[in-house]
């Protein structure tokens, strides 16, 4: 009697001759059972329903991207935003010929001399932007140099340092700084802030005059009786009012990507022990890389295509002039400004040449701006 209990019981452990019902087995091996039966054979299901062949298993979990429809005012906010892209790169195009165009007569005439010719006599075909193009880059560079770090500053202080109160009254008044007129920039710079930056040009040439850029012609380290004549009008004077007059525009750029910084790190820095200078240099600075390097370039672009003050502060000459110290400047659009009304025809296609040369040097600066913002954290962030 044993050994038939014993034959039944192995009999019910193989899995072809148990009498065991669906009722009788245990809950995992009858919810396989039915994962296996339902699933059945690709030829049973519909044809929607089947795995492409090659797909895994993987690629068919993988949700798909929802598309909602577009109704009649996204399609028109869309036509909107599309039309104006396109409008705003025609003009910009539609510049770039018409000085072009005009340009043409000036620049067949001269060709490549035109980029190393320091002289500015068209009416004799010799003429050329190398002098003026090397001050305009010089009063840039000193404009950059001076505003970016009192922007970063600025920026910074606004944002994470002020406080609430105070930073809506210090907003406005950047904001006001960066309204005000060029022309009153000038008539500042000129009249009054000039003949206060004397001693300072005075005291980088004696200390600093062993370098090229920070040497004075007909000047002694030291020299008491050095007239004060041959530090006005010079490009680091230019340069000095053209900073005050972008570092606003160089702010407001970086005190908006500032604030953006992410709450949860500021927070998660504090907590970690940081100090607030700390907090500021791991997170908000390296977020706001993209701000810095855009609020730069838009200022450097700014300096670049600056005409009213710098033609009233340099003392235009057409020589290139490296020493940034010493009297005497140029610039492309102080030129344009100086001679414009007095040009003839020719001189006219030469002032559009001069012209020309600028608007691709400011559209390349802006231009590798972009590109650089785009690749770091804070544009990136933007564009998502």
């Amino acid at each position: 009697m044993l050994s038939a209990q014993e034959d039944s019981g192995r009999t019910g452990s193989d899995g072809s001759e148990s009498d065991m019902t669906d009722a009788d087995r245990p809950d995992s091996e009858r919810s396989d059972s039915e994962g296996s039966d339902s699933e059945g054979s690709d030829s049973d299901r519909p044809e929607s329903d089947r795995p492409e062949s090659g797909s895994s298993r993987s690629d068919i979990s993988v949700p798909r991207r929802p598309r909602a429809a577009r109704g009649f005012g996204d399609r028109v906010f869309r036509f909107q935003l599309t039309a104006t892209g396109v409008v705003v790169l025609g003009i910009m195009a539609a510049v770039g010929l018409f000085l072009l165009l005009r340009a043409a007569q000036a620049l067949s005439a001269v060709g490549p001399a035109f980029l190393t010719t320091a002289q500015w006599q068209p009416d004799v075909h010799h003429f050329g932007i190398a002098a003026v193009l090397t001050g305009t880059l010089l009063v840039a560079a000193v404009a950059v140099v001076v505003s970016v770090p009192l922007a970063v500053g600025a920026a910074l202080f606004i944002s994470d340092v002020a406080p609430r109160g105070l930073r809506r009254t210090l907003v406005t008044m950047v904001d006001l700084m960066a309204a005000v007129p060029s022309v009153v920039y000038g008539l500042w710079g000129l009249f009054f802030f000039q003949q206060h930056v004397i001693g300072l040009s005075r005291w980088l040439s004696d200390w600093f005059g062993w370098i090229p850029l920070f040497k004075v012609d007909g000047t002694q380290p030291g020299e008491p009786l050095a007239s004060d004549s041959v530090y006005t009008a010079s490009t680091f004077v230019a340069g000095l009012v053209v900073a005050l007059m972008v570092a606003p525009i160089q702010c407001s750029v970086m005190r908006e990507v500032f604030a953006q910084a992410p709450a949860g790190e500021r927070e998660g820095a504090y907590a970690l022990g940081a100090t607030r200078w700390g907090m500021i240099r791991s997170v908000v600075l390296p977020y706001g890389m993209g701000g810095i390097i855009g609020g730069t370039m838009l200022g450097l672009g700014r300096a670049m295509g600056e005409t009213i003050a710098v033609y009233m502060i340099i003392s235009p000459v057409f020589v290139i002039q490296p020493h940034i110290l010493q009297t005497g400047s140029n610039s492309v659009s102080s030129l344009i400004a100086l001679h414009y009304g007095d040009a003839s025809t020719f001189g006219m296609s030469a002032l559009m040449a001069a012209g020309l040369a600028l608007f691709l040097l400011t559209l390349a600066v802006n231009f590798t701006a972009s590109s650089i913002v785009a690749r770091s954290r804070s544009g990136a962030q933007s564009e998502a």
